[in-house]
């Protein structure tokens, strides 16, 4: 069984996020939950988690801080469930060693199973593993990007695109997809928004930008 704690002050996303994954399959998760961050640091000190789920507005200490302290600590999964859409914030979460960040409202069973792969993944790789192609490198722990031995400063959205194909090289990655992972399920974000920001990734990358390659018709993929 896995255990969770949910650092979350809204009573009433606390109740569906924990019968749903209590309810979708027995013994599978256990949820505890906390109602304000030093409540929630506190439980994160004392317990052993196999994720994280944090608000990020929260009483006494954001969710934020409650990230940063951790991470000296532990390699835990951490994943921030917030209504804040600004890029600064969601990069800023990332850079804090965040390993995921979704945005409210969300459909609870993409929650579950962005949850059940981020633990499975957790217990299967090594934290400190960073992921590369050519010469170009992102490392998920500091959300630091190099590029011919170069650090390249991103905006969040250019860095979750990037994120999301380095991590699957090699693979195709759907627009319908990247647009659930980077903007949000459901978002109603257009097509061309993501094609610009592509754009603006190669163009950040430099001579690495060759690597995102276009797939006519299905999508784009990273490949040495």
């Amino acid at each position: 069984m896995y255990h969770i704690l949910l650092v979350e002050d809204d009573k009433n996303i606390q109740e569906l996020i924990v019968n749903y994954f209590t309810k979708k399959e027995k013994n599978v998760f256990m949820v505890e939950t906390a109602e304000n961050g030093q409540e929630g640091l506190e439980k994160a000190y004392e317990n052993n988690y196999d994720c994280l789920l944090l608000d990020v507005m929260l009483p006494e200490v954001d969710g934020f801080e409650i990230c940063r302290e951790i991470r000296r600590e532990s390699d835990v999964p951490i994943m921030f469930i917030t209504a804040r859409t600004d890029e600064s914030d969601m990069l800023n979460g990332y850079a804090l060693g965040c390993d995921d960040y979704v945005v409210k409202p969300f459909p609870l069973p993409v929650l579950y199973e962005k949850v059940n792969a981020l633990i499975k993944r957790s217990k299967g790789l090594v934290r400190s593993k960073v992921f590369s192609a050519g010469s170009l490198s992102l490392n998920p722990n500091n959300g630091m990007v190099i590029s011919e031995n170069e650090e390249i400063k991103l905006t969040a959205r250019e860095y979750g695109i990037l994120k999301v194909l380095i991590e699957n090289k090699g693979r195709i990655i759907s627009r319908e997809k990247l647009l659930d992972i980077v903007w949000g399920y459901n978002s109603g974000v257009d097509e061309r928004v993501l094609d610009t920001h592509i754009r603006n990734l190669r163009k950040a990358l430099q001579s690495n930008g060759k690597l995102i390659k276009t797939v006519i018709r299905r999508g784009y993929k990273i490949e040495d």
